[in-house]
């Protein structure tokens, strides 16, 4: 029994080794060699053991991917898994309540019609609504504005004029039979070009997308032409979401136009700084609305993530990406942001929950939170930023000093760039990532290819570690009502990203170079109206949301 036992063992082994013999001498291209020099790639170390009893499941593996590879998934396909930026604990708030905008009610109509470049969202709208002026006077206005000055600034990707004029002869109409719609009512704007619209090119700003028409409008721009806004033209992104040059042109800041605007919003933030519209849409991943807003010195409101629908959007990353208003004030952006929030069927990750915005809300009784490592750190900004402090302080402000969680950089942002990996999956495989203007280490085309070889496994565990980090965040900020941030120091930027809580980020000052600096308002999920609340506080005792940039002022 001991001599047949031991004769089928030798055979079941002589057989082991004879296949293993084979699978190393065949042509396949994953040999047991091939595995031991992607180890090296993801910090593993397997024997030779493991790497032969690998060899069939990666080569099926393989041919999964191919399978995959031969089915047709848009850009706009969801992933079949969604973040929820909800932490354990976290309860929201449910109820709306009356909003109190404080709108302003006897505005001047200028005897310089240029002027109205640099009003505000709610001066024009109440001009428009008093009949002192037309929508498409204003329209003409700023379609005027933008032939005059896009040649310096390059933020016009594609002006969508007879669309324009078609809206705001109807806004018109409206109010002529005494119709208004909201403060938006006849209100020209721009919207960044990776937000679709029916009838016209939505370029992504990228050579491989120049000729794209999408057959479908945004949810964000039907809301807006819902509520009497006028599409002017879709601006300038960094191409594919990332800086501010694109496939014809580097958009500029109009404080110095040897400077980009910054990205990837960058039209949307210079266009409104320069006075082409009174008030543009952009997006954030990680940083598109908070840096351009910065670099332009305008007000950038990047939403908790959920707020607003994606649908028409193009995805980046399925569980960072958020829409938001740019403007010229923090009462602006409210007055923006009422109008695209909330669900609308198509995009899974908006939550329906009220926005309570109060004007005349008290912040003395708040305590307002401020990251005291980062206020203390050594930093081009810092000035600009105490005297924010100092002035908050002015007004009776409960200061109360916090830390934010610690965070690596590097192993979170593996979420950002699998994912975008996998919305351009395509253009990776196919070479055409080679007609991007932008072609350096630091660009998509190589951080694509690179979170090729990002595995699964360590996708998942970023995650969980992300939710660690939300965890960790709820308690950080648990004793506020609201924080203030630097823009760029102490890793909040990072952070809320990841995380999904709101910031508004407003001017408060300008860098020895003549460059507009900014400070930063975070709030708790879903708290966007304290947060604009606290901003609009803020900026009725500064005047740097006022500013105009020389050069483009008639």
């Amino acid at each position: 029994m001991k001599q047949k036992l031991a004769f089928a063992l030798g055979g079941l082994i002589a057989g082991l080794l004879i296949m293993a013999v084979i699978r190393i001498s065949d042509d396949h291209p994953i040999q047991t060699s091939v595995i031991a020099e992607a180890e090296k790639l993801f910090g593993l170390n397997f024997t030779q053991a493991h790497r032969d009893s690998m060899i069939d499941g990666l080569r099926s593996n393989l041919e999964a991917y191919e399978t995959l590879h031969q089915k047709q998934i848009g850009n706009e396909v969801w992933p079949a898994v969604q973040f929820n930026p909800i932490p354990q604990g976290y309860i929201v708030e449910t109820e709306q309540f009356e909003r109190n905008w404080r709108l302003p009610n006897n505005v001047e109509l200028p005897e310089d019609r240029s002027e109205l470049a640099y009003y505000s969202v709610a001066e024009l709208g109440w001009l428009i609504r008093e009949q002192k002026i037309t929508s498409v006077e204003l329209t003409e206005l700023f379609l005027d504005r933008i032939r005059q000055y896009d040649e310096q600034l390059e933020v016009v990707i594609t002006l969508t004029e007879d669309l324009a004029m078609e809206q705001a002869r109807a806004a018109d109409a409206l109010t002529a039979d005494g119709i208004w719609l909201g403060p938006l009512h006849g209100i020209p704007y721009g919207s960044k070009d990776l937000l679709a619209l029916a009838g016209y090119p939505t370029t992504w700003g990228a050579t491989p997308f120049r000729d794209q028409v999408i057959d479908q409008t945004a949810t964000v721009l039907l809301k807006l032409e819902e509520a009497g806004a006028v599409h002017l033209a879709k601006l300038s992104l960094g191409a594919l979401a990332w800086g501010d040059v694109w496939f014809d042109g580097f958009s500029r800041s109009p404080w110095n136009t040897d400077l980009g605007a910054s990205g990837s919003s960058a039209g949307s933030a210079s266009a409104t700084a320069a006075g082409l519209v009174p008030f543009a849409i952009g997006s954030e991943t990680l940083g598109s609305i908070v840096s351009p807003a910065t670099r332009n010195g305008v007000t950038g409101l990047r939403p908790t993530y959920g707020r607003v629908s994606r649908h028409g959007a193009m995805a980046l990353s399925w569980s960072m990406d958020k829409i938001g208003p740019l403007t010229r004030t923090a009462e602006d952006a409210a007055i923006v942001f009422s109008v695209i929030e909330g669900p609308d069927g198509l995009d899974p990750s908006v939550y329906d929950l009220p926005f309570n915005y109060d004007a005349d809300f008290d912040f003395r009784n708040l305590r307002i939170g401020y990251v005291a490592s980062a206020f203390d750190a050594s930093y081009p900004n810092r000035e600009n930023d105490q005297e924010t402090l100092r002035v908050l302080r002015r007004l009776g402000a409960n200061l109360v000093p916090i830390e934010l969680p610690e965070i690596d950089f590097n192993a979170m942002d593996l979420i950002l760039s699998v994912e975008a990996a996998a919305a351009f999956d395509e253009l990776t495989r196919s070479g055409r990532d080679a007609e991007l203007i932008r072609q350096m280490k630091q660009a998509w085309p190589n951080v694509f290819r690179t979170a090729r070889f990002v595995p699964a496994v360590e996708y998942i565990q970023a995650n969980r570690a992300r939710t660690i980090l939300m965890e960790e965040m709820l308690e950080a900020i648990s004793d506020v009502d609201v924080y203030i941030s630097p823009s760029f120091v102490g890793g909040n930027l990072l952070i809320t990203n990841l995380t999904g809580h709101p910031s508004v980020v407003v001017p408060n000052g300008f860098s020895s170079t003549g460059m507009p600096t900014s400070i930063t308002f975070n709030g708790h999920l879903f708290e966007e109206g304290l947060v604009l609340s606290l901003a609009r506080a803020y900026q009725m005792q500064t005047d740097f949301h006022r500013q105009k940039p020389a050069g483009f002022v008639n």
